[in-house]
């Protein structure tokens, strides 16, 4: 009787079945790891508005003018080259920016970079997040302490 060589059926299709549960899981893995890569644009335009913001406080000895406007962050409706987003998602970047936190007599500021969606009708650079996270960074320049908190884990 001659030996017959070679896979049944069944051993095929549960071949078949591991490799796509295995590109499934890589493919998760690649788009988280893609999404958290993002966050360096947002980590590093946080880090020079602080820088930005630490020189008015070592000015000044207060944040009163680390605004909106002084830190070149646009509130506006519409994008303008050679400024941060912040009241709208532009082509140019993953996030718009924002910072709270500061008024008279204060010495903190809050910076606070939150992900551009598709859904919100924004835009933003593409491809846009499918959640609206957010990394903040919180500053108290009298203390000299940095507290970076996130949502999504950028």
């Amino acid at each position: 009787m001659a030996s017959k060589r070679g896979f049944t059926l069944l051993e095929l299709m549960i071949v078949i079945i591991i490799i796509g549960v295995l590109a499934t899981l890589g493919v998760m893995q690649y788009q988280a790891a893609i999404e958290k890569s993002r966050g360096a644009e947002a980590r590093q335009i946080l880090g020079q508005l602080r820088s930005q913001c630490a020189g008015i406080y070592m000015a000044e000895g207060e944040t009163e003018h680390c605004t909106a406007a002084n830190l070149r962050i646009n509130t506006a409706a519409s994008c303008i080259a050679d400024m941060i987003p912040g009241g709208q998602c532009c082509d140019t970047h993953f996030f718009r920016y924002a910072i709270s936190g500061t008024g008279d007599g204060e010495t903190d500021a809050i910076f606070t970079a939150t992900r551009c969606i598709s859904t919100d009708g924004t835009g933003g650079k593409s491809p846009s997040g499918s959640t609206a996270h957010t990394l903040t960074l919180t500053t108290d320049y009298a203390a000299g302490t940095d507290i970076w908190t996130s949502t999504g884990g950028y």
